[in-house]
Parts: C-alpha cells; structure tokens; sequence
C-alpha cells in the first residue's frame, strides 16, 4: 500500500483567502502607472483593458495575482506602463468596488467610466435608451400542439 507523501490536498495549494483582511489603504497611481477598466478577458492570463488616458491596451496579468486574484470584465485594474511597449501593459492592482467608487469620487478616474453598470453597458454608450432584449422572429409558439403558427 503506498504512502501519503504530500503535504496535503487542493485546499492547502489554494492558500488562505487575502480577501478576508477587512479594508485596505487606498493606492493612488505613480509615475510610469495608469488606471484602466478591463473590457474583456482573454485567457492565458492577458486581458483587454482601457485606460484613463484613452489608450486601449492588451494587458498582462502578473504571477503573483495569477489564480489568486479574480479579475473580470468592467473591473478598475492598475496598470504599470512599459517603456518599449505602448500597446501593452501589467496588472499590478485589481481595485475593489468600494475602493473604485472612492477612486472616482477623489478625481483620480474619468466621468466617462461607469462603475455600477456591467461592460456591456459601457460599450453601448450610443444606445438611446430602447430595450432590445428579445428578438421577433415573426411567428408565435403558442399552438397546443406545438406546431408554429405564422402571424
């Protein structure tokens, strides 16, 4: 019979939950680092993110927070900026909800972000306020037998 020569199973490799510690000081941008909100997530640890000065930049997660810290889409990210690569940056900071309603209410954010709203919210600015969350396909399902009936 084999022996256990672990240290342990899946809950000790997942390590404790930092999110628990309570409130954290607030970190404001330095030279060389930017805010951004991640439009869209791509997989392999790189995400899509604009930033506060208009730039669209392909971001890349760093280890230390790679499956430790989740990050989605419509999240306030801190970004580090790199001198040879305009197009691309490093997720130094994912900020918490409370802690991006602060950023936004000191000024550090611009107007133009929405924070409450999910991202699809944010990429739709030029809707005028119509729903268009069904779609008419110009027939009605609603014959006992279950056969469509053209309207």
């Amino acid at each position: 019979m084999p022996k256990n020569k672990g240290k342990g199973g899946k809950n000790r490799k997942r390590g404790k939950n930092e999110a628990d510690e309570g409130k954290r000081e607030l970190i404001f941008k330095e030279d060389g680092q930017e805010y951004a909100q991640v439009l869209r997530m791509l997989g392999n640890g790189r995400c899509e993110a604009m930033c506060a000065d208009g730039t669209k930049r392909l971001c890349h997660i760093r280890g230390k927070m790679h499956k430790k810290v989740w990050i989605a889409a419509g999240d306030i990210i801190l970004i580090g900026l790199r001198d040879y690569q305009d197009d691309k940056a490093d997720v130094i900071l994912k900020y918490w909800r409370y802690e991006a309603r602060l950023l936004k209410s000191y000024g550090e954010l611009p107007e133009s972000t929405h924070l409450s709203e999910s991202i699809a919210g944010v990429l739709d600015e030029d809707d005028d306020g119509v729903s268009d969350d069904y779609i008419d396909f110009g027939f009605n399902c609603t014959d006992p037998s279950g056969s469509f009936i053209e309207e």
